[in-house]
């Protein structure tokens, strides 16, 4: 990774009449002052309804100012709003401006993709020797969870603070046979902003009977903006020596390979159009990145970094921890003209995701070498945190 200089962001500040040593010290001061003056929140909403049943959408506020908002339709992170590096908020995740738009059209925005995250082949596998066909939305393959995966629900929602951090915890009981999976499996999600900005997303899982279970945070990232434009001249690292290759229909081969020599490597921090141009549109594909790296040295349940990304609009840099063995870099191929908060338009490249999980496909892979075990058993609980770090460029 070529070195970045970063600082907090509470260290920013504008002072014109000091010498830079004063000016630091002052700035770090009053903003300390500033944030200790500050009290953490957690309110609730309205948020129209769903099938009828209301729905409601939750803010919680740290005490420096970074605000978020999530809604229980589908644990749908709506807007969050980080300090850039002139102190400015700015709202760095697409969203649509209802629910209702949430409903018509999610794009996943903001979601926790269930219960199973990413692709599945044909939308079959077989676990101790039964086989289940779930549903396909994807082609002749299932995505995130089918038809009307844990995006498209309603979750029971509650809030609180913890060591002085708001959080908001949903949950959902999905019923054995719902999109074709087997077993009832109740998934639990907690969004947490803490006073150090950062967003945590801790996802757990418990199941009655085998089931596969991967479980993925689906925002949709624009660290200069939602609404600012195309990201291919943000910056990105993944510490991977290696990625999962996919078919014309973006599913994982089988195979692990090196990012040497290819447009997947990402292991020292550079733009991120510098080589999509290697990845052209298809018949069925518009081109860019929608792949999965293996990221360096993950162990089951170590927290890990695995990936930076820095905007050259807003400054702002955001570095992700997780306890996946994988994550899924996604350059927003598939936004058409999708209509977005405050009248903006998402059209490809405006966003890009950043998914920590299990390989895709894994259900199909179980006992390949180097592909992790995505069947959740009953006595088990799937464990799955990730950390979003919002720092800013010096």
């Amino acid at each position: 990774m070529n070195s970045v200089v970063i600082k907090s962001i509470v260290g920013v500040g504008i002072c014109t009449l000091c010498s830079l040593a004063v000016f630091a010290a002052a700035s770090l001061s009053s903003t300390k002052q500033k944030a200790s003056s500050m009290n953490a929140s957690v309110t609730v909403a309205d948020y129209g309804t769903v099938n009828g049943q209301p729905a409601h959408v939750w803010t919680l506020t740290n005490s420096s100012g970074m605000r978020m908002k999530a809604t229980d339709y589908g644990t749908i992170v709506t807007e969050l709003w980080v300090p850039n590096s002139k102190g400015k908020l700015v709202d760095v995740v697409l969203g649509r401006s209802s629910v209702q738009e949430y409903i018509d059209r999610t794009q996943y925005f903001g979601c926790t993709a269930g219960r199973c995250a990413n692709r599945i082949a044909k939308g079959q596998f077989t676990i101790d020797g039964k086989s289940s066909q779930v549903t396909c939305n994807n082609g002749v393959n299932s995505l995130h969870g089918g038809a009307k995966g844990f995006d498209k629900v309603l979750w029971k929602g509650e809030s609180g603070m913890k060591d002085g951090n708001p959080f908001v915890t949903f949950t959902n009981a999905s019923k054995d046979g719902e999109e074709g999976y087997p077993g009832n499996c109740t998934a639990v999600v907690t969004y947490t902003l803490t006073n150090k900005n950062e967003l945590r997303v801790a996802m757990s899982a418990t199941t009655d009977a085998p089931t596969p279970v991967n479980l993925a945070h689906h925002s949709y990232w624009n660290l200069g903006g939602h609404d600012s434009g195309v990201i291919v001249q943000d910056e990105l690292m993944i510490p991977a020596d290696n990625f999962t290759p996919v078919d014309a229909t973006l599913i994982t081969t089988g195979e692990i390979k090196s990012v040497a020599g290819t447009p997947f490597d990402f292991r020292t921090m550079k733009t991120i159009g510098k080589d999509m141009g290697q990845l052209p549109a298809t018949a069925t594909d518009p081109g860019g990145f929608d792949h999965n790296w293996v990221i360096n040295g993950a162990k089951s349940g170590e927290m890990r970094e695995c990936a930076v990304l820095r905007s050259q609009k807003s400054g702002i840099v955001m570095t992700i921890t997780s306890n996946q063995p994988g994550i899924q870099f996604y350059t927003g191929n598939f936004l058409d003209g999708v209509p977005g908060k405050n009248a903006a338009i998402y059209i490809k490249n405006n966003a890009l995701c950043l998914e920590s999980q299990a390989f895709p496909d894994s259900i199909n892979k179980q006992g390949k070498a180097g592909w992790p075990d995505v069947i959740l058993r009953p006595g088990q609980t799937y464990q799955h945190e990730m950390v979003h770090r919002f720092t800013v460029v010096e």
